[in-house]
């Protein structure tokens, strides 16, 4: 059964496999203490963090090994702002940035800082010169993913390390996607990384703090990883991600141009193969591992247990996967469509005939979800009036564009349909349909019950 999923966790590299069994004999004990068992477990970290630095591009001792990757997250995010509270209370962060940033960046606010988010463009990046406008001269420190987890647009860090600089601000890079596949470029301060995304043991991260930014922990004083991550490290499972780390960097070149062929051929015959779909992200600065398209008309859930029952696990921003019924806040940050999304995250070793599999079924699944939403082609109608609101209350994604779509045809060109509806993903689908289908979207207006937007019939 294929694995398209990589994003979320890659499955487990054999070097990691290796490495952990070897190490479960030999770093059981603590390498804090001096006899022979515990001379061999610290020579064990010490050769571990050794590679896991050479492959970040810091030194070992700027480099501290954590629980997960979020907790490396919250960590550096909360131990910058600490250590530079002088400077005051300001975080700038991207729209985009992983939920682990995005919360911290939450508690912070809620603790009485402040925190500004650089927007992006409709390909999910954003610019230096967005950096530049958000920073002040209170800003404590600033964040930028190296590359998207749902779309997979790079983001430009070199150049926005380059303007945090100028500032004096320093920039937290959560690396997490990107890690595997290379070191991330430009004079970042802070970084972040999680194991189980390049084949590492999950329960393992990774944070580099530089020489000279001034951080300080925040939880109670422990000696070890140099006071900035507590606890009893899990030694074997260190081992194992600092092991996976060094074998997938020597694979990434062959491995990126490979998987880079097979993302290409998804981006290009998902939108022959199905109509009304719309591909995210850049098709250029992108990972080579990972594609994203949306399906107009489609319930995101019932698509994934589509794929899932023919053979393919693969993973969704769209809200109709959510219990919250709200969009991805990347999906949402670019304006793309966010109904009946697939993202494609392809782990190393993916071949050829997996993805070309997975083409063969896609449309069929896709027509199957459509057609229980009762999605037809609608009958050619003499124009009914020259505006016509339909109310979709308690109608969730995607039905209010169906309906929409279903009534467009029953006013003139020039003519107007609204659409009242509760459901929060319509805000960001509706512009979204206009766009795919030239139409031209009027905007929103909130009523007592919900929000109407307002659809000018173009074609």
């Amino acid at each position: 059964m294929p694995y398209f999923d990589s994003a979320s966790a890659a499955p487990l590299h054999p070097v990691a496999r290796q490495a952990l069994r070897a190490s479960l004999d030999e770093g059981w004990a603590d390498p804090a203490r001096l006899y022979r068992e515990g001379r061999r477990a610290r020579l064990l970290l010490d050769a571990a963090r050794e590679a896991a630095a050479e492959a970040v591009g810091c030194r070992a001792d700027e480099l501290v090994f954590t629980p997960s990757g979020t907790h490396a997250v919250h960590t550096g995010v909360a131990g910058v702002l600490a250590g530079r509270r002088r400077v005051g209370g300001h975080l700038v962060v991207s729209a985009v940035e992983h939920s682990s940033v995005l919360h911290a960046a939450a508690a912070h606010e809620a603790a009485g800082g402040s925190v500004t988010e650089v927007p992006v463009d409709r390909l999910g990046a954003v610019t230096a010169a967005g950096y530049r406008a958000a920073l002040g001269a209170s800003t404590a420190l600033a964040c930028l993913q190296s590359a998207n987890h749902e779309v997979g647009t790079v983001q430009p860090v070199a150049e926005v390390a380059e303007v945090c600089a100028a500032a004096g601000v320093p920039l937290l890079v959560d690396a997490a996607q990107s890690l595997g596949w290379g070191p991330v470029e430009g004079g970042w301060s802070v970084l972040a990384a999680s194991a189980h995304k390049w084949g590492g043991p999950p329960g393992v991260g990774l944070l580099a703090v530089r020489k000279g930014v001034r951080f300080s922990p925040q939880h109670p004083a422990d000696e070890r990883e140099s006071g900035r991550s507590p606890g009893f490290a899990n030694l074997p499972a260190i081992v194992a991600a600092a092991a996976s780390l060094r074998a997938v960097r020597a694979e990434a070149q062959a491995e990126s141009a490979r998987l880079r062929v097979l993302t290409d051929r998804i981006r290009r015959r998902v939108v022959r193969l199905v109509p009304d779909v719309e591909v995210a992200g850049d098709a250029d600065r992108r990972l080579p591992h990972l594609v994203t398209f949306s399906c107009l008309y489609v319930d995101g859930e019932s698509l994934l247990h589509e794929l899932d029952r023919a053979g393919y696990s693969v993973s969704s921003g769209s809200s109709c996967t959510s219990s919250t019924l709200t969009p991805s806040h990347v999906l949402r940050a670019m304006g793309v469509l966010s109904e009946g999304n697939v993202r494609v995250s392809l782990p190393v070793g993916t071949t050829a005939e997996e993805v070309n599999g997975f083409l063969e079924v896609l449309p069929g699944a896709v027509a199957g979800v459509r057609e229980k939403l009762g999605v037809r082609e609608a009958p050619a109608v003499a124009p009914v009036a020259d505006s016509v609101e339909l109310d979709a209350l308690g109608l969730r994604c995607p039905q209010p564009v169906i309906e929409l779509a279903r009534a467009i045809g029953t006013v003139p060109v020039g003519g107007t349909v609204t659409v009242l509806s509760d459901d929060e993903v319509a805000r960001l689908d509706i512009p979204a349909w206009c766009g795919m289908r030239g139409h031209a979207y009027l905007g929103e207006a909130r009523r007592p019950a919900g929000v109407a937007y307002t659809v000018r019939r173009l074609v």
